[in-house]
Formats: C-alpha cells, sequence, structure tokens
C-alpha cells in the first residue's frame, strides 16, 4: 500500500508539474506575442502591428465615465486616425493582477500605464483597469474581448494598485 501511495503521488506530482510548465509557456507566449507588440505598437505608432493582435471577432467595452461598447473596426478607426501624427510620444506598460490560461484561451486583467510625452516636463501618466480575454487563431494569440476602465479616474489617483499588481515576467502569481 505504502509503494502504490508512493507511486500516484509521484504520478500526480509529475502530471501537476507538466501542466505547470505548459501554463508558464503559454504565459510567455502570450507575452511575446501580445503584451510586448502591444507596447511597441504604442511608442512606435504602428497600426498596422497594433490591428494584428486583435481577433476579427473583437469586442471592445469601454467601462467608467466613457461607457461604450464597439466592433474592430469602429475601436481601431480611432486609433488609425490618432496615430497619423508622427510628433505624438507615448508609451504604454502593463501589470497583473491575475492570468488565467488554458489550451488555446486566456484570461488576463490587470492593471496599465499609459504615458503621454514621456521623461519630458509635459509627461501626463494614466492609468486604468484591464481584462482581456485571448484566443488563439490560426496558432498566434489575439484579443477577444478587450475591457478597461480608469474606474472614474480612481486609478489615476494612485499609482499603488499598479505598483502592487505583479510584472509580466512573474509566472508565481495565479
Amino acid at each position: 500500500m505504502n509503494r502504490l501511495s508512493a507511486c500516484i503521488i509521484s504520478l500526480l506530482l509529475l502530471f501537476s508539474n507538466k501542466a505547470i510548465s505548459q501554463n508558464i509557456n503559454d504565459l510567455k507566449e502570450i507575452n511575446t506575442q501580445i503584451w510586448s507588440n502591444f507596447s511597441k505598437s504604442f511608442e512606435t505608432l504602428d497600426y498596422e502591428l497594433f490591428e494584428s493582435l486583435h481577433s476579427k471577432d473583437l469586442i471592445r467595452v469601454n467601462g467608467g465615465d466613457y461607457k461604450s461598447i464597439r466592433n474592430k473596426e469602429a475601436y481601431l478607426e480611432g486609433y488609425k486616425s490618432r496615430w497619423r501624427n508622427p510628433v505624438l510620444s507615448q508609451s504604454i506598460s502593463f501589470r497583473f493582477l491575475e492570468r488565467i490560461c488554458k489550451d488555446d484561451m486566456a484570461s488576463e486583467r490587470g492593471v496599465y500605464k499609459f504615458t503621454i510625452n514621456p521623461r519630458t516636463e509635459n509627461q501626463k501618466i494614466y492609468y486604468g483597469k484591464f481584462h482581456v480575454i485571448l484566443r488563439k487563431e490560426d496558432n498566434l494569440w489575439k484579443i477577444l474581448i478587450d475591457y478597461d476602465s480608469s474606474e472614474n479616474d480612481l486609478i489615476s489617483e494612485t499609482e499603488a494598485l499598479y505598483k502592487n499588481a505583479f510584472a509580466l515576467d512573474n509566472f508565481e502569481k495565479d
């Protein structure tokens, strides 16, 4: 009986480690395919890169003061026109409250920091909460549902929530 219990425990540990490893690999893939490219597209004003991160079936929801729900075309049109301004300087970074990933689906909640005119005397920083649902399409992660809100500017009043959320490469958090 003792030997059987040890064997069962060993098998459970083996399979749970494989599941955890797979999850970390998926999260690393999401970091590369979504979050790194999202930030890069904001910094370089690369509309085509930004557009490529989103599913053709995208549903975009703004909460808080700016309540709206849009499809991909309506949502991206604003970026297409704003990013034509070559003197626009901006950056965006992300920290996470929760990351759940399984097979070809993922849910990621967190806080973003959006900076206009970074590292200048005209710098302005905005914070917001986001929740995205991702799915794999043709072996690439895409944003299917994107929700964000400044929580009626409550997040902008402090960066504590942003600082307390965990970093992109912290895979120890749930």
